[in-house]
C-alpha cells in the first residue's frame, strides 16, 4: 500500500452509518501510523510518518462532529488545540485512535476508531468533551461548552472516506478563516487510519 502524505490524509473510505452495532467484518484491518511530534504545526503535518503500527481491528471507523453549547466559538485556539492533540495522543493505550480532525470555533469534525472491549464511542466521546471542559474552566471560561449530543457516521468505504475528508478539510475555507486547509493552524491528524482487506 502506498503511502499516505499527511496533506492528503485520508484519501480513502466510507459509507455513513448512524448504526453503531452493524456486523463487523474480520476481514477489516485498521493500520495506524503514528505522526511525530507532540504540536501539529504546519511543518510537523508535512512531515514524513515514520513508524507503521498495523493493527486488526473489529471495529469500524468513524465520522464524528461535535458542537459547542449555542454555538459558542471556544476551541479554535492553541490550547485547545494541544489539549486535543495530548489527549488524542494518549489514546491508544485506552483503546482509541484519532485520525485527522479539523478544529472550528464553533465545532470539531474527526475521524476515529475505538476498540469496543476496552472503551465505547459515546464513553470516549464523553471523556473527550470533558478534557476540553476542564481546559476551557482553566482559561475562564464559563460551562456549559458543548451540546450534549454528538452526531457520528459509521464508515465503511475507501471511496466515501476519502470524499468526507476532502469536504471537511476545507471548512476552514468555506467559513473564511483560512485562504486554503493547509494554513489553517487547528488541522491535522494524530494518526493514519486505513482499512485493509486480508
Amino acid at each position: 500500500m502506498s503511502q499516505i502524505s499527511s496533506t492528503q490524509f485520508l484519501e480513502d473510505c466510507i459509507q455513513p452509518r448512524r448504526l453503531l452495532s452493524l456486523p463487523r467484518s474480520p476481514k477489516i484491518r485498521c493500520a495506524l501510523r503514528k505522526c511525530s511530534g507532540a504540536s501539529m504545526t504546519a511543518e510537523n503535518r508535512k512531515q514524513r510518518l515514520h513508524r507503521l503500527e498495523l493493527v486488526f481491528t473489529r471495529s469500524p471507523i468513524y465520522f464524528i462532529t461535535a458542537c459547542t453549547h449555542n454555538r459558542r466559538k471556544l476551541l479554535a485556539t492553541a490550547t485547545v488545540h494541544e489539549t486535543f492533540l495530548r489527549f488524542g495522543q494518549q489514546g491508544p493505550p485506552h483503546g482509541a485512535w484519532i485520525g485527522a480532525y479539523v478544529i472550528m470555533p464553533d465545532h470539531l469534525h474527526l475521524f476515529v476508531t475505538t476498540d469496543d472491549e476496552k472503551i465505547s464511542l459515546a464513553a470516549w466521546m464523553k471523556s473527550l468533551k470533558n478534557t476540553i471542559s476542564k481546559t476551557l474552566r482553566t482559561a475562564g471560561v464559563v460551562a456549559p461548552h458543548w451540546q450534549k449530543t454528538f452526531f457520528d457516521h459509521l464508515l465503511r468505504s475507501e471511496e466515501s472516506y476519502s470524499e468526507k475528508w476532502s469536504y471537511v478539510r476545507e471548512n476552514p475555507v468555506r467559513a473564511g478563516l483560512a485562504t486554503n486547509a493547509e494554513n489553517w493552524p487547528f488541522i491535522g491528524k494524530i494518526f493514519t487510519l486505513e482499512y485493509r482487506s486480508t
